[in-house]
Formats: C-alpha cells, sequence, structure tokens
C-alpha cells in the first residue's frame, strides 16, 4: 500500500488519466473528488462490496428457474 499525505487543494495522479482531489478535511472526515473518464467506474468501497455479492448471488440461480424464465 501507498500511504500519501495531502492538503486540502492538494490532489495524486492514478496514471494519467485519474486525479485525486483532498476537498476538505473535517475532523475524521476527509472529502475526495475524483476525475476520471466516464469509462471508469468509481464507487465507495461498501457499494462495490454489495454489487459484487450481487453478481455472486446472481450466479447461483437455480438452472430450473432459469429453464421457466426461458419458456415465458
Amino acid at each position: 500500500m501507498l500511504v500519501l499525505s495531502r492538503k486540502t487543494g492538494e490532489s495524486i495522479m492514478i496514471g494519467d488519466q485519474i486525479e485525486v482531489k483532498v476537498l476538505a478535511v473535517e475532523g475524521d472526515q476527509v472529502k475526495l473528488g475524483i476525475v476520471a473518464p466516464k469509462s471508469v467506474k468509481v464507487y465507495r468501497s461498501e457499494v462495490f462490496e454489495a454489487i459484487q455479492e450481487q453478481n455472486k448471488e446472481a450466479l447461483n440461480i437455480s438452472t430450473d428457474l432459469l429453464e421457466k424464465l426461458k419458456k415465458k
């Protein structure tokens, strides 16, 4: 893991197209701005994990159910 220190208004670059900028620090909360191409999906980690879990659950649909849906 790379650990960097940044102040409000400073940023880091990930590659040449993604910029992460520190917008504000308020108590124990840091507000970040992310500039990235529309083709790059940006999620909060808890949202990303929920999406991954839903995708795993979708893979576990029984073949019987799929056959029933297919016939309709």
